[in-house]
Parts: structure tokens; C-alpha cells; sequence
């Protein structure tokens, strides 16, 4: 049987939610091991965290999109949960 160790990756919104057109993305790296703050995009582009995390052996299983209230179009920030066999 395979034992797991859990983690997850939150990307969220940064800057303001004015007229601003490229907003500020911060990835955080939440994992046994403490807190990693993954720094920050200048738009949103979580791809390099995913490969960054991915190279590290963690499978993505679920991902949470989280929307500004009243305004489904407009993102807040991506929650990813991550696991990766225990050796």
C-alpha cells in the first residue's frame, strides 16, 4: 500500500482589483515540511509553480478556483492540492 505526504500550492491575487491589467500573483508552497513563498508573477502564470513542484515529485489531484463575490469572471486565486509518494 502507498503512503502519501500532502501539500498544496495556493496562488492568489495580489494587487488591487481596480483597472489594473496586470495584477500581481503571489504562490505560496504550503508542505510537510513548513511554509515556501514561491514569489511573485507579474500576471497570472502558475505554470513555472507547477513545474516547480512537479520536478519535486508532487501530483496535482485537485485544483479550487476562488472568485471575487458578485463577479464570477474575475479570478481572487487558485488553490492546488498536491500529494507525492513517501520513500
Amino acid at each position: 500500500m502507498t503512503k502519501w505526504e500532502y501539500a498544496r500550492l495556493e496562488y492568489r491575487a495580489a494587487g488591487t482589483f481596480g483597472t489594473d491589467r496586470y495584477m500581481d500573483w503571489t504562490a505560496t508552497f504550503y508542505h510537510p515540511g513548513g511554509v515556501l513563498r514561491w514569489g511573485t508573477d507579474e500576471r497570472f502564470d502558475d505554470l513555472r509553480h507547477l513545474n516547480r513542484a512537479g520536478s519535486a515529485g508532487w501530483q496535482v489531484y485537485d485544483r479550487a478556483a476562488v472568485t471575487v463575490l458578485n463577479e464570477p469572471h474575475r479570478l481572487h486565486g487558485v488553490t492546488y492540492s498536491m500529494r507525492r509518494p513517501v520513500t
